[in-house]
């Protein structure tokens, strides 16, 4: 911006630089780019090609991965540890749940033929990254668990088919709970005696979906000549880690985007 400034070259496009705060905290509302185009400041640059860029690399990143945040919610029965044959053990129904749901989220959403395409360090993932429950003695079972993660999914699947499919894989395990595998002899979900069974609940946060970049766009091999010319050479990658707003940017105005992890992209 200041080159152009100081020679005052004659362009054949309009050049406009959109400083933005907050980037990455959610708990201040009003700032930042969803404020913007909610305003309507940014319609200007409906005819693109826009490019988001920060100083956390050198090559342009050509693709994103959406996030769904998540969190399973286990209920068992607490029991003395003594006696586990008279507890539902929600750890182990967690941790066998889970393995359940992983395993058929793998094979639902596989890796995908354009994550070749589009060098994607990673393909979708289902993970776990957080366990809690509310505390007790080392003698005791707990009554219930809470295990927390997220999806990181590569922009050729959608945020919403995988939430749905998710849900039917808890409601399934939720109905066929007996059939889960146990851990050791007196291990159990049901408690038939008591009419007492296990059970899962699965909510989301706000889930954003990723985004893939238009490899045919004018904006993209420009980027990629300059970065030749500058660096040396040119990589074009993808990763999934997120960037809120670029795929909104990019359905909404119909832009070429480009996104450099973690914190930047080229739109």
């Amino acid at each position: 911006m200041r080159k152009l400034g100081e020679t005052k070259l004659k362009l054949k496009s309009t050049v406009i630089a959109v400083f933005i705060a907050s980037e990455e905290n959610s708990a201040i509302t009003g700032v930042g780019v969803d404020a913007l185009v909610k305003d309507g400041l940014l319609n200007k640059l409906k005819g693109g090609p826009l490019y988001w860029i920060d100083t956390a690399d050198k090559q342009p990143c050509i693709g994103t991965g959406g996030m769904i945040p998540w969190k399973l919610h286990v209920t068992g029965k607490l029991f003395h540890s003594g006696l586990p044959h008279k507890a539902i053990n929600p750890l182990e129904l967690a941790m066998e749940a889970l393995k359940v749901i992983q395993t058929r989220f793998y094979k639902d959403f596989p890796p995908h033929p354009k994550e070749q395409v589009y060098g994607f360090e990673t393909p979708s993932t289902m993970k776990p990254t957080q366990w809690s429950y509310p505390g007790g003695g080392i003698n005791q079972i707990p009554g219930e668990c809470t295990v927390s993660g997220d999806v990181r999914l590569t922009p050729f699947y959608n945020v919403t088919d995988v939430m749905k499919r998710l849900q039917e894989y808890v409601d399934d395990i939720n109905e066929n709970i007996e059939k889960l595998d146990t851990r050791g002899p007196v291990s159990k979900y049901v408690l038939p005696d008591e009419n007492i069974r296990g059970s899962l609940t699965l909510t989301f946060d706000e889930a954003t979906n990723g985004v893939a970049c238009n490899l045919d766009s004018r904006g993209f091999h420009v980027l990629c000549k300059a970065t030749e010319e500058v660096v040396g050479h040119v990589n074009p990658y993808s990763i999934t880690g997120t960037l809120p707003l670029i795929r909104e940017l990019q359905v909404r105005y119909m832009l070429f985007s480009m996104s450099d992890v973690p914190r930047s992209a080229f739109v």
